[in-house]
């Protein structure tokens, strides 16, 4: 869609500006050239009277001496000065008694005319008028009356031609030329409207080159940017590097782009790939709904576990007991030899009722539910005391231990005993993934608002297949005369208690690393929330 040439935003300001200057200049050259005028004719009026008044000043010693030919030299001296077309002096009477014209001489004019009028109208006569008033303009001349006052120098000469009662004694009348001025008018009015065009086109040239590039330029490129946007066209760019109010709406309009861009591109991504992310998201409730199955198989097992420990423990212990007591009643007889078979069934017996004693007692501590005593401990006293109950294990196995504390020390609310067992079963394992022995390095720093210790041996490593299951209950890879795969589930189950986090940091055939991440600030009272 475009737009007419009239209703451009352009346009309209051309014209408004130009009517504004056009007004402006308009008055301004209507008052520039009425001054001028004015004062050009102030300016001749002023040199009319000068010189009327220098007649009268130079005249008066030969009026008093009734010099006749004295005034008259005056008279006709002046009136040859430039400009000057006559000179006349009248008498009280309207009679011109000396003339630079001498056919003019004694001649009474008619008071009614023009030139007399603004005296002889008024009665009396006044004596003084304001200068305008004592001015007569007609074609190319100017005529200017200076009344002659009578004096007391005047009434007391010797020639006694005049009283003293008499106030105005005549005029003098001086005709000025005005051309000259008439001329320079013209052409002062002539050369000031030159200028005035000149500057009005010049401003208009300015006008229309600055608004058609400060303005209709940068809006055209605004408006193709809009085009471009309309027809989707999001990588468009305008191209305006100014630093005025359009500059920074192309800018903003820019930025906008990027960000329409940005949020169609995440859109149109959403829809090529919904169904990846459909997947994604589907692994990953897969993944808690395992973890929440988990944690049920996990409750679930405990109580059950409890169950069936307390229900096999003392029957458990009968037999254990009982086994005993007849293979040492056997041993007692002198011919025990024959009871050799016997003896080794009944060693069976208590082999297989220790073992199953022990899974028992491991059974009663996954499902231990009694209330957890939180105190605040130090972990690194935690830490040293498995250690020690640890160290007779680790060298009749050939294990070195290595401690690597990254701060001085770190206090927790915990149950001591319940983590110096976990840490002591991760420590079993480490011991047994190593047969042929090694070093196993401790660790303790802050993370967060963490307590992280991190155990980490030399053994083999976990296989990928295993790695998932190795907190699940009765899971073990080691023989299962000795081993009854409660270890980690109870490491599991005491740091769950303890609201942290346990987990394989990283394992390879380098070794495997544990991590344990415990709060520093519990919040909890007896196992349960506070």
């Amino acid at each position: 869609m475009k737009v007419t040439f009239l209703n451009k935003l352009s346009t309209r300001l051309i014209i408004t500006f130009l009517f504004i200057l056009l007004l402006v200049m308009g008055i301004y050259t209507f008052y520039s050239l009425h001054f001028i005028k004015t004062e050009l004719g102030a300016a001749c009026t002023q040199n009319a009277y000068n010189i009327s008044d220098v007649i009268k000043k130079s005249t008066r010693y030969g009026m008093l001496l009734n010099s006749r030919e004295h005034v008259e030299q005056i008279i006709n001296t002046i009136a040859t000065e430039k400009g000057v077309l006559r000179i006349r002096i009248f008498n009280k009477n309207g009679k011109i008694a000396y003339s630079s014209d001498p056919a003019e001489l004694n001649t009474i004019v008619d008071i009614e005319h023009t030139a007399c009028n603004s005296c002889h109208s008024i009665k009396p006569i006044p004596s003084t008028l304001p200068v305008k008033d004592l001015i007569n303009k007609s074609n190319g001349s100017l005529t200017l009356i200076n009344p002659i006052i009578n004096e007391k120098a005047c009434y007391t000469a010797d020639c006694h031609a005049h009283k003293s009662s008499d106030k105005l004694l005549g005029i003098i009348s001086v005709q000025m030329s005005t051309e000259m001025v008439d001329l320079i008018v013209q052409r002062s009015t002539n050369i000031f409207l030159i200028g005035v065009f000149i500057t009005f086109v010049l401003l208009v040239i300015a006008t229309v080159i600055t608004i058609r590039f400060a303005v209709n330029k940068p809006l055209r490129k605004v408006f193709t940017g809009i085009e471009e946007i309309s027809k989707g066209n999001l990588d468009y760019k305008i191209d305006l590097n100014r630093n005025d109010e359009l500059g920074l709406m192309a800018k903003e309009f820019n930025l906008m782009t990027e960000k329409l861009k940005i949020a169609y591109d995440e859109i149109k991504d959403w829809n090529e790939n919904l169904n990846k992310k459909v997947e994604k998201k589907n692994q990953e409730l897969k993944n808690i709904y395992e973890q929440i199955v988990q944690v049920e198989k996990l409750a679930s097992l405990g109580k059950l576990s409890a169950t069936v420990a307390h229900e096999l423990n003392n029957p458990l212990e009968g037999i254990l007991t009982y086994s005993k007591l007849i293979s040492k009643k056997l041993e007692k007889f002198e011919d025990k030899e024959k009871f050799l078979e016997i003896l080794k069934i009944l060693q069976l017996i208590s082999d297989e009722s220790s073992r199953c004693g022990r899974i028992v007692k491991d059974l009663l501590q996954f499902s231990h539910q009694d209330e957890v005593n939180f105190t605040r401990c130090s972990v690194k006293e935690i830490i040293n005391r498995s250690l020690v109950l640890m160290n007779h294990h680790f060298q009749i196995n050939n294990v070195k231990i290595k401690t690597d504390f990254k701060v001085d020390d770190i206090y927790i609310e915990c149950d001591s005993q319940r983590i110096e067992q976990a840490l002591i079963a991760i420590l079993v394992n480490a011991v047994e993934a190593m047969p042929d022995g090694g070093t196993i390095t401790i660790s303790l720093a802050k993370e967060m608002e963490n307590a992280v210790i991190r155990i980490s041996d030399e053994g083999r490593g976990i296989p990928a297949e295993i790695l998932p299951h190795i907190f699940e209950p009765f899971f073990t890879t080691k023989d299962k005369v000795k081993d009854t795969g409660l270890g980690l589930a109870v490491v599991y189950g005491i740091i769950q208690q303890h609201r942290g986090k346990v987990f394989v940091e990283q394992t390879s055939i380098k070794g495997t690393t544990f991590k344990i991440s415990l709060p520093i600030n519990h919040n909890t009272q007896n196992g349960k929330e506070a």
